[in-house]
């Protein structure tokens, strides 16, 4: 006699089975045990943990050199000439991230003289070009320290070294600090400089400089302003043109 056929059915399952349900968590996973009551495990994070934030954390090169930076300057008499050979030997070796960190944990804290020497060390690096915005950054640190000799020092550098950039929001950011530290001699400086060279900005900075001028006093460089305004509305609102 012959044996009978085996089925090509799977033997039924006798064992504790796991049935994946719809739901708006896809880490759910309902195990139904024979006989057993149902237990829902819910797989989740470990810690309450957020991701971390671009800027935040130092590295430890970056660590690192913001203290020795402060070691050095509390050296006394020969402070000036420790802070210097930390800038030369040790802020020379860092990444161009670390050294963008190590300068805004030093604007952060106010350290300004040393933020300062890091700034001027790092418009020497060779993948310097000029940012407005880190022009921005550190004048808000020297005017919160009330050092205005230095801002207008920076302003001077910037107009020196600027050879042409079209980063409005860097332009609209600098032009804020600027006016929020009361500086409308150095306003009208980096505006009448940039327009030279043919740099003029979109039509929010346009505003910015508008207000704050006449927030300062400074009515008829306003009205320049203004005046700018509607011409490079007639132009078409070109963020840059022919320089002057």
């Amino acid at each position: 006699m012959a044996a009978p056929a085996s089925s090509l059915l799977p033997n039924p399952v006798t064992g504790p089975r796991a049935v994946t349900r719809p739901s708006a968590c896809p880490s759910t996973v309902r195990y139904e045990p024979r006989g057993l009551p149902s237990l829902l495990v819910v797989c989740g994070p470990r810690d309450n943990r957020g991701p971390l934030v671009r800027g935040r954390t130092l590295s430890t090169e970056a660590i690192l050199a913001v203290q020795a930076l402060k070691r050095a300057a509390a050296a006394g008499d020969d402070a000036a000439s420790k802070v210097d050979q930390v800038v030369s030997k040790t802020l020379v070796r860092l990444i161009k991230s670390d050294l963008l960190a190590a300068l805004a944990e030093l604007q952060r804290q106010d350290q300004w003289p040393l933020a300062l020497k890091v700034f001027v060390a790092m418009r020497r690096e060779i993948w310097y070009s000029v940012d407005y915005a880190s022009y921005a950054q550190m004048i808000a640190t020297l005017a919160r320290n009330g050092m205005t000799a230095e801002i207008d020092d920076l302003v001077s550098d910037l107009l020196e070294e600027d050879r042409g950039n079209d980063d409005v929001r860097g332009y609209a950011r600098l032009m804020k600090v600027l006016i929020a530290a009361g500086k409308g001699e150095a306003v009208k400086d980096v505006y009448r400089g940039m327009k030279r060279r043919g740099f003029l900005g979109d039509e929010y900075s346009f505003k910015i400089l508008s207000k704050g001028l006449r927030r300062l006093g400074e009515r008829e460089a306003a009205d320049e302003v203004d005046g700018d305004y509607a011409t490079w509305c007639d132009n078409g609102g070109r963020t840059r043109v022919s320089a002057v």
